[in-house]
């Protein structure tokens, strides 16, 4: 039986880690799993505590394991902690050997590489998986990123084949509907706002998808809402902050508190990149055009 399927073991576990409730990962009770069963539940919680701005402490737990799958962890904490090339020749060791058939491997590798801009790399990786929810949904993922919205739609709908009514195929299905636009805005919505607001899926996670889909359908007084909901539950979360700030900039508010909350919680967030690379462009051209004057 799959593990992750409606009838397995794991799929609580599973669901509670992509609906973004990392504290009820980390506090599942694994004592009645099946033994075959144990180690993919630890790794998800040691997924979760970095999330949740462990990994020193995961990376000490696991450094000297064997295993492939505990080395990949090892890998993801290296990178969250700042030790991007560390991460990454840990990765692309399991990859180029035996290593790169174990599905965990495949879906924490691919994470790695995709965050440290090896797109195709992590593609490469990924598309070995067989039959893994996980890893098609973080090549949807890659595939949206990359603005392939064709082949972001055919992952999607060959997913939906044999998965079905999967959290996972769910989730990837609204990605790539926010990404469509029209009617499948709402259709979205629909997903995120449900598992926004429900007691056993609400996270900060979900409340900032909700707050998207809302942007999107032009609702920003509900997507304000969704986001301030969010920041409640975690001050720090910067992709909250980041969605709140832009939506300030649609409405004409003020924006320098939040940029410097963002800069306080991920001072490497793609916002602030994007943010300093056009500043940086439009002081160039205020300089170029500056020298020109002065010429005539």
């Amino acid at each position: 039986m799959d593990p992750y399927s409606a009838e397995g073991e794991l799929i609580n576990i599973h669901n509670h880690f992509h609906q973004g409730q990392y504290q009820e990962v980390v506090d599942f009770d694994t004592s009645a799993l099946s033994a075959e069963n144990q180690l993919p539940a630890r790794v998800l919680q040691l997924r979760a505590r970095i999330a949740l701005g462990q990994a020193a402490e995961v990376l000490h737990e696991v450094s000297g394991e064997k295993a492939p799958e505990l080395q990949a962890v090892a890998a993801l904490a290296e990178q969250a902690l700042g030790n991007n090339d560390k991460a990454v020749d840990i990765v692309q060791k399991l990859a180029a050997g035996d290593e790169a058939e174990n599905v965990t491997v495949q879906i924490i590798g691919g994470t790695v590489l995709q965050a440290a801009g090896k797109s195709e790399e992590a593609l490469a990786l990924l598309n070995k998986h067989q039959g893994s929810l996980d890893a098609v949904a973080l090549i949807v993922q890659i595939y949206l990123q990359q603005n392939r919205n064709d082949l972001a739609v055919k992952e999607v709908a060959a997913a939906r084949r044999w998965a079905q009514d999967s959290l996972l195929v769910n989730l990837a299905e609204s990605w790539v509907g926010l990404r469509l636009g029209g009617e499948k805005y709402q259709q979205a919505f629909y997903v995120f706002e449900e598992l926004a607001q429900a007691p056993a899926t609400s996270s900060v996670r979900t409340l900032v998808a909700q707050a998207i889909s809302e942007l999107h359908l032009g609702r920003t007084e509900e997507a304000q809402a969704a986001l301030e909901q969010a920041l409640k539950k975690d001050p720090n979360y910067a992709q909250a902050i980041a969605n709140l700030l832009v939506l300030n900039v649609i409405t004409g508010k003020n924006v320098d508190e939040l940029t410097n909350s963002l800069r306080n919680a991920d001072p490497n967030h793609p916002h602030l990149v994007d943010l300093a690379e056009k500043s940086e462009l439009f002081d160039k051209a205020a300089t170029k055009y500056k020298a020109s004057k002065a010429a005539a």
